[in-house]
């Protein structure tokens, strides 16, 4: 009976204890703990944040804590028990905070960016060197991780000692939470999330949903333990953290910014993101980098945090490794017991005072770092980690359409360019201004291309293509008048084409490298536009209008009239002014090729230009998250057509590399620096361009490089396969456009080195016709008609004319009345139907055996080992040419092996001379210069130079054997 009644006391005491405590809950919200936070003390308060300093009688080295921006500052001093400054103080680390407060409470804190936050920690950084005189330990939770990576990065490392966080993402593409379908996140636009801020309770709401079963126990534990006031006690502050008090809204602005440029663009990753008017990547990151994986963290699952190793290849960097939630590696008694000593562990060994904790260990840059790269994926962790939702629902909205999604998001966009190109009459409105024009009003924010390291937005080119219409109309240019750009590459160049594209008249591309007035002459043009670097040369033209454009430069202003001087606001708009009046069929551009007397102009259509903008968006499956890298100039073809042309089709960035850089090949550290600022994707080239880049020798930035396709023509298939091996998996991607008419081919599958592929859809339909090489003209069957090639057969590209006019191309080709263009090219075509270029007729070697292409020649030479680059042309030899060949080798001791190499060569492919050369000559295009070659004749014998016998074998040139040459004799 004793023992009854004891229990019932127990019950009745347990029963009142519970009731008094659950009345103090519903009362306070939960216990007064008396717990104090531990010391510290505001030493600055600044607009966006203010800067905590703990236990402010302490010294030795510094961390700096970053929270992330749903989340208060207390999540590094929740309680006593789970403290992570008091465990830093206890290990001998001076521990600083940023707090950035509750943006809903703050004074114009829900309009915050994210660029406001990475300015102010490094203000924080700045603040702490001058009080302490050391250098700072940065360190980051989640979001607050990339707060910290971001500002190690924009200031190129300067004052950061290391750089630490804690379930941090770099790499958003790399992993799917919870089997998020890539059409479903990439459905959602970043103005559903951008447009509103995200209030506390939501961010709390997601977290909970994310472990749903863990939130439920936390709450059953807590009433069934509501009788134990002293157990309860020691949990409450981190219990009233996670329910109610350690939640803040995130901003929209810095939302919509951490969407678009984060999870819509991985620009983590790849690089180029911006903050303020600076574009930062995470390579330039080059002190040591620590980061805390949590195996079991659903929000940022271990492949996004290990990024890292792909987005800084300078860093060296260490992980940690944990059996944790995203949560339990910073908060929690494995946090307390596991992350806080590790770094403290971390500093002190930085600092020369210890040992490396046991569960830091340093990472291969190159193990398990695989991307997926899925833009969806990008976008649903996103979603996940701004406003936690919940795994049900999305797996029930994947189960809703799951097999109902067959196109890709590469496809939904290709389809519509590829039906626009389709429509496009000679009447139809196009032209490069209202493909802009268009992307700035679907964009504005969004930037358009990057010069210098400097981002422009679409809105701001806007604006400053509509001041140089109108300066362009108090000039007087109307629509459809040919102006001259004398420029080299800045953003002036590139606003003055399009506001000449947009006022509907002729851009002349002067070539600044060329011979202007030559180039003046042929084209006819009357009034040209100068920088600043160039009015030397305005002033020696003769018979033109000359005027300057562009800020201050290298060269003096001279007597031009500037145009800078015209205020825009005050030039009457006249009545016959509309904006993008040019349709398909009108002249937009004129381009040159050529040099002294050979030079010609080639005339551009919108059409043409439309043709290989839309060509090249499709074919590369350009998209926002695209940067496209231009090493040309603007006024060679490639950059006008397929860079800028590709990129505004596209929607994607265009970099523009700055004068020098390309002028005389790539610089290959300039070509990495810049690729990894700008968040390179897409890099174009001609010809050889990339020889330089693929020689250099191995750069840092060059690991795990974004760039996943190069695009061009003019490539040699040796220099395609060396482009392909050392910089897998980016792939080559080579264009043929004809200079006369519209046909585009396009190697899309990239399987067959060296090969043009196919017809690009919405190109000029082609066919390959017999021709006499001799002759020079198509043979006719015996109807009159021409006849097409069979496989493998030599035959001349034809191109259709969609709309022919008076006098355009050839008429009653295949049929009465139709009309085709003679491109001038020699092709191939395989039994697959893909197109082999053989060469141009003006390139053709008339031999005693008969006519020679070039074409096969080199590309068997460019496969030979050791062979870096290769020009084949004719010498005059008596009465007809001797096929020749300049070789360049890589290794400069292969000369004497070259006469083994070469016979290698299928026998009808081997030239009557082969000299190795120490540089094969180029244009500024890297485009082999035959002509100098051509007018030294047969090479003197100098040791380096080959001839072929009459049974197919290559001998060292002799003085006797060159006179047999000389003479047409073998």
């Amino acid at each position: 009976m004793p023992g009854f009644v004891n229990a019932l006391l127990r019950l009745g005491g347990r029963l009142g204890a519970t009731a008094q405590n659950a009345m103090e809950v519903a009362r306070f919200g939960g216990f007064d703990t008396g717990e104090d936070a531990s010391p510290f003390e505001v030493v600055t308060e600044q607009p966006v944040y203010r800067l905590r300093h703990y236990f402010t009688s302490g010294g030795g080295p510094v961390v700096l804590l970053v929270p992330p921006l749903m989340i208060t500052a207390e999540v590094y001093d929740i309680s006593s028990r789970v403290s992570a400054v008091r465990v830093l103080r206890d290990l001998g680390v001076d521990p600083w905070v940023v707090d950035f407060g509750a943006p809903e409470r703050e004074p114009g804190g829900l309009e915050r960016t994210v660029t406001d936050h990475v300015l102010a920690v490094c203000d924080a950084v700045d603040r702490i060197r001058a009080a302490t005189g050391r250098a700072v330990h940065l360190a980051g939770y989640s979001q607050g991780g990339m707060f910290v990576y971001q500002a190690a990065a924009y200031r190129r490392g300067e004052g950061i000692a290391s750089v630490v966080t804690f379930g941090s993402p770099t790499d958003i593409g790399a992993a799917l939470p919870f089997g998020v379908p890539g059409w479903l996140a990439g459905g959602v636009p970043d103005w559903v999330l951008g447009g509103f801020a995200v209030p506390g309770w939501v961010t709390r709401f997601g977290f909970q949903a994310l472990s749903p079963v863990k939130s439920v126990r936390s709450r059953v534990d807590f009433v069934l333990q509501m009788h134990d006031r002293e157990r309860l006690a020691s949990r409450e502050r981190q219990r009233r953290f996670l329910e109610r008090e350690g939640w803040v809204s995130w901003p929209g602005p810095a939302l919509a910014e951490f969407v678009r440029q984060f999870v819509q663009h991985n620009r983590m990753l790849t690089g180029g993101f911006v903050i303020g008017d600076r574009l930062v990547t995470l390579a330039d990151i080059s002190c040591p980098v620590l980061t805390f994986v949590g195996e079991t963290d659903e929000i940022a699952p271990p492949p996004t945090v290990r990024g890292i190793r792909r987005a800084a290849p300078r860093a060296d960097v260490y992980e940690a490794s944990l059996q944790a939630g995203h949560f339990g590696l910073v908060v929690g008694g494995l946090a307390v017991a596991r992350t806080w000593p590790a770094v403290g562990g971390w500093v002190r060994w930085l600092e020369g005072e210890g040992e490396l904790p046991e569960i830091v260990v340093r990472v291969d840059g190159d193990r398990d770092v695989a991307s997926a790269g899925a833009v969806g994926g990008r976008v649903a962790y996103g979603l996940q980690l701004a406003v936690g939702a919940g795994e049900g629902a999305v797996r029930m909205a994947s189960r809703l359409v799951d097999g109902g999604r067959q196109f890709t998001g590469a496809a939904a966009r290709n389809l519509p360019r590829l039906a626009r190109l389709e429509r496009i009459q000679p009447d139809t409105r196009m032209s490069l201004g209202l493909l802009l024009d268009e992307q700035a009003r679907r964009m504005p924010g969004e930037v358009f291309f990057l010069y210098k390291g400097r981002p422009y937005t679409y809105e701001a080119a806007a604006r400053r293509i509509d001041a140089i219409v109108r300066g362009l109309i108090s000039i007087g240019v109307r629509q459809g008048d040919a102006v001259g750009v004398l420029m080299g590459t800045r953003p002036t160049a590139l606003a003055l084409v399009a506001a000449l594209s947009r006022l509907g008249a002729v851009a002349v591309l002067l070539r600044p490298d060329g011979d202007p007035a030559a180039e003046v002459r042929v084209s006819g043009v009357r009034r040209v536009i100068v920088d600043p670097e160039h009015v030397d040369v305005a002033e020696r033209l003769g018979g033109v209008e000359a005027y300057l454009l562009g800020g201050p430069g290298k060269g003096p202003r001279g007597s031009l009239v500037d145009m800078e001087d015209i205020d825009p606001e005050t030039v009457e708009v006249p009545g016959w002014y509309r904006a993008n009046p040019g349709r398909a069929g009108d002249l937009a551009f004129v381009v040159f090729r050529g040099e002294g007397e050979r030079v010609r102009a080639s005339r551009i259509t919108n059409r043409r230009w439309a043709l290989s903008a839309f060509g090249t968006a499709s074919s590369a499956g350009l998209s926002p998250s695209d940067t496209v890298y231009s090493v040309t100039p603007l006024q060679h073809p490639s950059a006008l057509l397929m860079s800028l042309g590709g990129a505004v089709a596209g929607g994607a960035r265009l970099a523009l590399a700055a004068p020098g850089d390309g002028d005389d090949g790539i610089d290959p550290k300039v070509f990495w620096d810049e690729a990894r600022r700008y968040g390179v994707t897409v890099a174009s080239y001609t010809w050889s361009l990339l020889r330089d880049l693929v020689d250099a020798a191995p750069d840092p930035a060059e690991r795990h490089h974004a760039v996943r396709l190069f695009i061009g023509s003019g490539m040699s298939r040796g220099l395609w396969r060396r482009v392909e091996e050392r910089f897998a998996p980016a792939r080559v991607l080579e264009f043929y456009a004809s200079t006369e008419g519209e046909a585009v081919l396009v190697n899309l599958s990239g399987k067959k080195l060296g090969s043009l592929g196919r017809p690009l859809p919405g190109s000029a339909r082609v066919r390959l016709v017999r021709y006499d090489l001799e002759a020079g003209r198509l043979e006719l069957g015996a109807d009159g008609f021409a006849v097409e090639c069979g496989a493998g057969e030599v035959g001349m590209l034809l191109a259709r004319v969609r709309s022919p006019g008076a006098g355009v191309g050839l008429r009653g080709v295949f049929a009465p009345e139709d009309a085709w263009i003679v491109t001038g090219d020699l092709f191939r075509r395989d039994a697959d139907g893909d197109f082999w270029l053989v060469g141009a007729e003006s390139e053709l070697i008339r031999t005693a055996g008969g006519v020679v292409p070039p074409g096969p020649i080199r590309d068997a030479l460019s496969d030979l080992p050791g062979v870096d680059s290769v020009a084949v042309y004719g010498i005059p030899a008596g009465e007809s040419e001797l096929v020749a060949a300049a070789v360049s080798l890589r290794d400069v001791g292969g000369a004497a092996d070259l006469p083994k190499v070469l016979g290698r060569l299928e026998v009808g492919l081997r030239p009557a001379v082969v000299r190795v050369v120490d540089e094969v000559p180029f244009t500024a295009g890297r485009r082999p210069r035959t002509a100098p070659l051509r007018e030294e004749g047969v090479p003197v014998p100098d040791g380096r130079a080959f001839y072929r016998d009459k049974a197919g074998a290559y001998r060292l040139l002799t003085g006797a054997a060159r006179r047999r040459l000389l003479k047409g004799v073998r």
